[in-house]
């Protein structure tokens, strides 16, 4: 690994971003030549076969580029603590659609609903598998259904997203727990 550091001022053609640079971007750099350490400079940003964004927070007219080059996204959900609202989940789907991602909805914390709260939440996945999404309903605390997770996962670049509390890191723990998150 080399830690680096962008040159100058970086633009994206075509792209207003708050910045330059988003994780999944394949960049090419060159070793610092004053650098005892591994330390390199990013020269160039090879072109995005994608990536999703979300309006800069600043209130400016920018928007963020979370990620880049995503083979496939999941979109975390749960029915409380927090809340995902449908319109929350509409705006991704048209986000990730808008820039050709593939989108898995996770239902996740399943373990910890009422016989009610599994109903509706069926009911709301029964609205997103009709227009053709991939849904799984997960416990990612108690790992159910988490092998088919990992099995969606498989051989392509994905990425986590929903709101703070949903599970994110609990999943990543669940699939790779060396990582510790």
């Amino acid at each position: 690994f080399y830690v680096c550091r962008i040159k100058g001022k970086f633009r994206v053609k075509a792209i207003k971003s708050t910045n330059p640079i988003a994780v999944g971007d394949k960049v090419l750099f060159i070793i610092d030549p004053n650098s005892e350490e591994k330390k390199g400079v990013i020269t160039e940003i090879e072109v995005r076969q994608n990536y999703i964004v979300r309006k800069s927070v600043n209130l400016s007219k920018q928007i963020q580029i979370i990620a880049a080059n995503i083979d496939q996204v999941f979109l975390m959900i749960t029915l409380k603590k927090p809340t995902t609202f449908p319109a929350f989940i509409d705006r991704f789907l048209a986000t990730a659609k808008a820039f050709g991602i593939e989108v898995v909805l996770l239902f996740n914390k399943e373990d910890t609903y009422s016989m009610k709260e599994m109903d509706d939440l069926r009911q709301l996945k029964v609205v997103y598998q009709d227009i053709g999404y991939h849904c799984v309903e997960i416990s990612a605390l108690n790992g159910t259904n988490v092998d088919q997770v990992k099995s969606l996962m498989k051989s392509k670049t994905c990425m986590l997203s929903g709101h703070s509390g949903v599970g994110k890191s609990t999943l990543v723990n669940t699939l790779a727990p060396q990582l510790n998150i």
